[in-house]
């Protein structure tokens, strides 16, 4: 899969993209570990007429450090998640929340992902509302046989590709961290550009531009030049 992208990305702009932000995050040390974000600016595509696409791909390489995950358990799931310090959420709390928008809009903004056990996901949008699911953040099921540490990590290395609304041709999705290899941070970033391409309709010939910046660095173009 690496040769297609690679057609159409140069690997030394690539490269020297990848040494900037990594010398830049050296030099100006923030009091945080920045992340390194792909951007996206597409083009022969109509956002408001255009059918919709949406993906996601699991990276080889967990591209963020903070990630909260809340886990809305079965009492296995419950005790599991307890013991890799992960909160939960039971079936009682879910029915306190009484599919109060508020409540549920709140819960949605507290954490980045949500896990519920797969016995309890059909019964979620009678008992919450679509509040996870307006957020973009309904959640992935898990089951008994599952294992939750594995399952916790692939959603931390999980990036999703979805346009913010109908006015925008462009997007962003974390890659990794400044601190990660360069070596890693490319792995990451051709297995994400190839995702969104495969996504796309036209492939390559809706992709305008791309970039690759960190949280506070400036942006290097790699594609569209």
């Amino acid at each position: 899969i690496h040769q297609d992208a690679m057609s159409k990305i140069n690997l030394e702009t690539l490269d020297e993209a990848i040494a900037e932000i990594q010398k830049n995050a050296e030099q100006k040390k923030r009091n945080f570990l920045e992340t390194v974000e792909l951007q996206i600016s597409l083009k022969n595509y109509d956002p408001a007429k255009d059918k919709r696409f949406s993906g996601a791909i699991a990276l080889p390489v967990c591209p963020r450090k903070s990630f909260k995950i809340c886990i809305i358990g079965n009492e296995k799931h419950i005790g599991d998640a307890k013991e890799i310090g992960i909160d939960t959420l039971s079936v009682d709390d879910v029915k306190k929340l009484k599919k109060n928008k508020k409540a549920v809009k709140k819960l949605a903004k507290q954490y980045d992902a949500f896990l519920a056990s797969s016995t309890l996901i059909k019964k979620l949008p009678r008992l919450m509302g679509p509040g996870l699911s307006k957020a973009g953040k309904f959640p992935a099921a898990l089951s008994n046989a599952e294992d939750m540490k594995a399952k916790v990590e692939e959603l931390k290395s999980t990036i999703k590709f979805a346009l913010k609304s109908k006015k925008t041709m462009c997007m962003g999705v974390p890659v990794g961290q400044v601190n990660l290899s360069a070596e890693d941070i490319r792995v990451n970033v051709i297995m994400s550009v190839n995702k969104l391409v495969s996504l796309l309709k036209k492939n390559w010939q809706n992709v305008k531009r791309l970039y690759l910046k960190s949280t506070m660095g400036p942006s290097h173009r790699i594609y569209g030049f």
